[in-house]
């Protein structure tokens, strides 16, 4: 038997699944394209503005300021968190514009240029909890920050599993507030149908996890990839698992 209480359409009408990290393998591509175009900009802004060259650190800076995150807050977050400003400019800057949205789509242009050399998968374990779910009537949902959200799901072949999609293309048009706000996952349920009291969040961020515990839903699980179970537990999670094969039975 699982360690955890079960999610049964008893307790719950939906479940609303993060992308990177918990259905997919592809929060490691996203550190490591974030890691090379920071370090990147840092080296040219150390060169132009002097001072000590402080790399991108993949496991705090990346938890702290980017992940979960719209992908141009994210840029701000971790240029604030250096003390660097820079202006937020346009989503059609060129990737090598100065600006957050030129920093961020240098970023996204490294990711797509791994995603289609490598492609991607998707977790095993998460993917059968999802096929168990449905199996007994669960409406499902995918809430990223990720634009790549729906190019994601179509190469890890999981797109036809869920019932909505609210990705990082939809908030911007719809300007819907990203996680840490929860707007993404309120607007999930509302396109599924159900009460936030009634639906479970499933997150790997912490900006996610706090997404879920703001947005008042029933439940809220943290699924710990980067070894920060307390971090997680911390910023809302009621369960914390490794795998959620975990959620189970037998």
């Amino acid at each position: 038997m699982s360690p955890h209480p079960r999610v049964t359409t008893d307790d719950f009408d939906a479940v609303l699944f993060d992308l990177d990290g918990v259905l997919t393998s592809t929060a490691r591509v996203h550190s490591v394209c974030w890691k090379r175009m920071f370090d990147d900009f840092l080296q040219q802004h150390t060169a132009a503005a002097g001072g000590t060259l402080v790399p991108f650190d993949m496991d705090s800076d990346y938890k702290l300021y980017v992940d979960g995150k719209p992908r141009y807050d994210g840029v701000q977050s971790f240029l604030e968190s250096r003390g660097i400003e820079l202006p937020y400019g346009d989503p059609g800057d060129p990737p090598g514009a100065l600006s957050a949205c030129g920093l961020g789509n240098r970023k996204d242009r490294l990711f797509n240029e791994v995603l289609k050399a490598e492609g991607v998968e998707a977790y095993e374990g998460t993917i059968r909890w999802v096929r168990d779910l449905r199996s007994r009537g669960m409406k499902m949902a995918v809430v990223s920050s990720s634009k790549n959200c729906k190019p994601i799901m179509e190469a890890a072949a999981i797109d036809d599993l869920f019932d909505t999609r609210v990705d990082g293309e939809i908030a911007q048009r719809l300007k819907i507030p990203g996680k840490p706000a929860p707007d993404t996952y309120l607007k999930a349920a509302e396109e599924l149908g159900v009460s936030p009291e009634r639906a479970v969040v499933v997150e790997d961020a912490l900006s996610g996890v706090e997404a879920g515990r703001r947005g008042g839903f029933g439940l809220v699980i943290g699924v710990d990839r980067h070894d920060d179970a307390d971090a997680l537990r911390g910023s809302g999670a009621d369960i914390v698992v490794t795998d959620l094969a975990e959620m189970l039975d037998g």
